[in-house]
């Protein structure tokens, strides 16, 4: 009896350790659970700082304000803008208005104006005005105040396009009845004159004063005749041995239907470029009805660039042509011309020897 009490006994201490120790076995495995919980908070904390750090290249936005409008300055000369002489810059195409004079206030018109390598394009449109306008005459006024005559207008039901070129690169434009302007002055009497284009500034006028009481005449802009070619025998002024920035002068008497009358030529090789070339005519004769003397630049090649015109109604005997050409050599000749020649094919009158 004892015996089986103390097996009993044993086995229930036996059973009551191991359900302890099982016990003691599952306890452990909650620490697990509150392990896990911690790297999840560090992670939350991480995503949040990356989040600050890319708003910040928002702060470099500011930079627009460094746009200053400085264009829209525009410098006049005149307050009443009868001095707007600018200077048009190479391979862009600009649009300048016409103020009307008193006799045209119902008319409008601008044009396009184009700086080319060699030659500045001038396309006018005008429309409005009176039925009885027959013609104007176009004129590019330079920074010296002086005209050059582009050509004239022929008007039909009171408008017109047409495309006229110059050698210039600084001027303004204005449109006048006067077939013999020569200089342009603040109160001189106009049908049109081109305004200001906004965003440019005014070339002021420069001093006038010349030298010896040269002659102020008529001058002509320039036309290039790409490739055209003809007969006449010009010998080249050997250009590049002249001293760039100074003058060479160059005396010739004319012959044919302008004998007993001379030009003196001014002929100026700039350090940026171009060659100046200044003909000033004296004791001239009247030219034929419909005709005009023509100064033309001829290239090693042969091709004749037309640098300027002279009409002579008989009302004056001096005149002036002062244009500019890109050719490295030329020689120069003066021919009579029709006064819409493109190209020489009339008689010579001067040839300019070297």
């Amino acid at each position: 009896m004892s015996t089986r009490s103390f097996s009993f006994l044993g086995s229930f201490a036996l059973t009551a350790a191991m359900s302890a120790a099982a016990l003691a076995q599952t306890t452990p495995t909650q620490q697990p659970t509150n392990t896990t919980a911690q790297p999840a908070q560090t992670q939350t904390t991480t995503t949040t700082q990356q989040t600050t750090t890319t708003q910040q290249p928002t702060q470099t936005q500011p930079t627009t304000q460094t746009t200053t409008t400085t264009q829209t300055t525009q410098a006049v000369q005149n307050a009443d803008g009868s001095w707007t002489v600018v200077e048009f810059p190479a391979q862009k195409e600009v649009v300048v208005d016409f103020a009307p004079g008193a006799d045209f206030s119902t008319a409008k018109g601008r044009a396009k104006v184009m700086r080319m390598a060699d030659h500045t394009m001038v396309t006018l449109d005008l429309s409005g005005l009176p039925a009885t306008t027959s013609n104007l005459n176009v004129y590019a006024v330079d920074p010296l105040g002086k005209a050059t005559l582009l050509g004239p207008l022929t008007f039909k039901d009171g408008a017109v396009t047409h495309t006229l070129t110059t050698p210039l690169d600084k001027f303004m434009l204005v449109l006048s009845p006067e077939a013999n302007l020569t200089t342009y002055g603040p109160q001189t009497a106009y049908a049109f004159r081109s305004t200001v284009p906004q965003g440019f500034a005014v070339v002021p006028l420069a001093s006038t004063d010349r030298e010896g009481g040269a002659p102020v005449g008529e001058r002509v802009a320039a036309t290039t005749t790409a490739g055209a070619t003809s007969p006449y025998n010009v010998p080249m002024l050997n250009v590049p041995g002249m001293a760039r920035g100074e003058d060479t002068q160059v005396k010739v008497n004319l012959t044919g239907a302008l004998t007993g009358s001379r030009v003196n030529f001014n002929i100026e090789p700039r350090k940026d470029g171009p060659t100046m070339v200044t003909a000033r005519f004296h004791e001239l004769k009247e030219s034929p009805a419909g005709k005009v003397f023509t100064l033309w630049a001829v290239s090693a090649d042969n091709k004749f660039t037309k640098l300027g015109q002279v009409v002579n109604t008989g009302n004056r005997n001096e005149a002036e042509i002062k244009s500019e050409t890109t050719l490295a050599d030329f020689g120069l000749l003066i021919t009579l011309e029709d006064e819409t020649a493109t190209s020489p094919h009339g008689d010579v009158v001067g040839t300019i020897m070297p």
